[in-house]
């Protein structure tokens, strides 16, 4: 079995046992309003985070990015399959860890997202595969282009819902009244 073969199966493992993880925390495979949709249009709604996209997939394609940088900056010498498991198994601890309890509350008091209920499984999948597409993309293009991606994938959910990842992180980690007041619209 090559480096790739054995780099598929490991990937589709965890992403199945990801799943079924979610499936076991009480996570609805989809969004409770009985509908699958390719996007969600709306930040604010009860259906964000239940689809296959909304405006925080953006995000999912920048941490594909990020990881890519970050993997080929320490572990450069691995092979692009190791760098990849290892950048999966990141995006899925994370979107296993995004969906309890405590981060669930946490995005309810420290960020504008007051109604969220976490993910549905069908949508943690698609960040998942996002992250790989960011990735991915992340290992054929150009630095510079790459880099303007990433900054067109922060500025364009900045100015259209006035979140992305880097105020999502912020506000994670040390929220700010003043931000969530500009959030909200104040």
């Amino acid at each position: 079995m090559t480096v790739r073969s054995r780099a598929t199966l490991a990937t589709f493992v965890i992403i199945v046992a990801t799943a079924l993880i979610l499936l076991a925390m009480g996570r609805p495979p989809i969004c409770t309003c009985g509908t699958i949709a390719l996007w969600e249009p709306s930040a604010l709604s009860p259906r964000t985070s239940q689809m296959l996209a909304d405006w925080y997939s953006p995000s999912h394609l920048v941490h594909g990015f990020l990881f890519y940088a970050f993997l080929w900056w320490v572990a450069r010498q691995w092979p692009v399959e190791r760098r990849f498991l290892i950048a999966l198994f990141v995006e899925t601890a994370w979107e296993i860890t995004e969906n309890t309890p405590l981060i669930i509350d946490r995005y309810r008091e420290a960020t504008t997202a007051v109604g969220y209920t976490g993910d549905s499984v069908i949508n943690s999948l698609s960040d998942i595969m996002m992250m790989g597409l960011g990735f991915l993309a992340a290992r054929r293009l150009p630095l510079w282009v790459a880099i303007a991606i990433v900054l067109v994938l922060e500025l364009v959910p900045l100015f259209v819902i006035r979140d992305n990842l880097t105020l999502n992180v912020w506000m994670l980690l040390a929220p700010n009244d003043a931000i969530r007041v500009w959030q909200s619209g104040g």
